[in-house]
């Protein structure tokens, strides 16, 4: 996941409306090399969690996504992905390229920014995805996001 900049976004919209030959010279071409620099300079956020093309990995991915939760374990996304413990941890990294433990934190992690940027409580997020406590989820947040989601949060709105 990335994060896009005003200028990106404005390149974006802008070069939709370019059609596919273009002068290389042109304010057309100056537009989509800007456009391809943005892009190679894009911060990537800390936040990731890529759904597998493995089709049963997917199935099991998008369920998990429904209601992300720190207890749902790795027996239980390879019954529900039809494979073994082994065959689902092993197609995992190959299709992901992190293990499900670091996956479903992400997912996790995901999930919470969304729901505190529409004004939920911590300690409700906290509890749904299954931290043992408010401390112990602003410190996992903390680690991946670089600060407290108090802080992450009045610095977007800022």
């Amino acid at each position: 996941m990335r994060e896009v900049s005003e200028l990106l976004r404005q390149l974006l919209l802008r070069a939709t409306a370019i059609p596919p030959r273009y002068a290389v010279g042109s304010v057309q071409g100056q537009v989509m090399n800007l456009l391809l620099h943005e892009v190679a300079a894009m911060p990537a956020l800390a936040l990731n969690a890529p759904l597998p093309r493995e089709p049963r990995l997917a199935r099991a991915c998008r369920e998990a996504l429904e209601q992300p939760s720190l207890e749902l374990g790795i027996d239980e996304m390879a019954e529900r992905a039809g494979m073994s413990r082994r065959t689902f941890t092993r197609l995992f990294r190959q299709h992901t390229g992190i293990s499900f433990v670091e996956w479903r934190q992400q997912a996790c992690l995901l999930a919470a920014v969304v729901r505190l940027g529409q004004g939920e409580a911590v300690t409700r997020v906290a509890s749904d995805l299954g931290y043992s406590s408010p401390s112990a989820f602003s410190g996992v947040f903390r680690k991946v996001l670089g600060e407290t989601p108090s802080r992450y949060f009045a610095r977007a709105r800022a």
